[in-house]
């Protein structure tokens, strides 16, 4: 058990014996006859870890499993979950959050480029448009299963957003996403969002960007190379954060409570019951003010270009805050 998996200390040792470890300490001896591993996203399960282990079950309370080698757990008989969606309102908090503390006219003045339109890019559509702004949208999966003409291409997001945020898993396709090529053919000097995944931008193509001025604002929460994070990305990001956009006591109340269903319907187990619960979703409706009220990203932007050396413990040691 990665003793950073918050709200579920306590809960299993009634069907036997529990490690709490830190990330670091996770190796392949310590998972040797470990029947279940709970983890976040520091530790790589593949064969280096698992080969010779008797792990049945990965469960990561994160949203992603690019740190989880599927098809090697698929052929060991390993049953490897996610809590997708865990967090996704917590996200949209933080883009909303960090879009309006940088704006300089009203919010319904800008037009929004949404890359990724799954979990949290839906919360960021839905509360876009409530709040008056042109939205654009780009998921081809989605376009090709739906159909429909609402959907932008990623050129015409380049062309046309004043923002442009993204929300897609990390594959081959959208690794360095946001690159030299597509940056160069941006038009309105758009803020750009990462809360993501880290490669999903080019570290050094976001600062050739700001740079050259095709990028105005940047807002980074995923950083390649984490936690030896870029200085020189840092110093030109105006919100810089470690890792902490999904981090709502909300959202890991979700993320332990989809892990433990899982966990409980693999081995056979009864229900565990958690103290803790959390709603089901992100809010309908919401104003610029309450998501004004509700985070401030300047505060963890302002920790973490003080000390970036600090990155893991900024995030380890993160204090929860609630939901919009």
């Amino acid at each position: 058990m990665e003793r950073n998996v918050r709200f579920v200390e306590g809960l299993f040792e009634q069907f036997g014996t529990v490690e709490y470890l830190a990330p670091e300490e996770i190796s392949a001896e310590r998972v040797q006859k470990a029947d279940a591993l709970f983890i976040r996203t520091r530790n790589r399960c593949d064969a280096a870890l698992l080969d010779g282990s008797q792990c049945r079950f990965i469960g990561t309370a994160t949203i992603g499993t690019d740190h989880i080698d599927l098809p090697y757990c698929a052929s060991r008989g390993i049953t490897a979950v996610n809590a997708p969606g865990c967090n996704a309102p917590a996200v949209a908090q933080y883009v909303m959050a960090s879009i309006l503390a940088i704006a300089n006219r009203p919010i319904e003045q800008y037009t929004i480029g949404i890359i990724g339109v799954g979990h949290v890019g839906a919360i960021v559509e839905r509360w876009a448009r409530r709040m008056g702004m042109e939205v654009l949208v780009n998921d081809p999966p989605r376009q090709a299963a739906e159909g429909g003409d609402n959907w932008s291409t990623l050129d015409e997001i380049a062309e046309r957003a004043d923002i442009i945020t993204v929300h897609t898993p990390l594959d081959a396709t959208t690794r360095h996403l946001l690159d030299d090529a597509y940056i160069s053919t941006f038009r309105r000097s758009p803020i750009v969002i990462n809360a993501a995944r880290g490669p999903i931008a080019d570290t050094d193509a976001l600062i050739r960007g700001i740079d050259s001025g095709k990028i105005h604002h940047l807002v980074i929460d995923c950083w390649e190379n984490e936690p030896d994070i870029s200085r020189e990305l840092l110093r030109r990001a105006t919100i810089a954060t470690p890792h902490i956009a999904g981090y709502s006591l909300e959202g890991k109340i979700r993320a332990a409570r989809m892990v433990l269903d899982e966990f409980s319907r693999t081995f056979s187990l009864p229900h565990i019951e958690m103290p803790q619960s959390a709603p089901a979703g992100a809010a309908l409706k919401v104003s610029p003010a309450a998501i004004m009220r509700s985070y401030h990203p300047e505060d963890d932007t302002a920790r973490l270009k003080a000390a970036p050396e600090t990155f893991e413990t900024l995030r380890n040691t993160y204090a929860l805050r609630h939901e919009v």
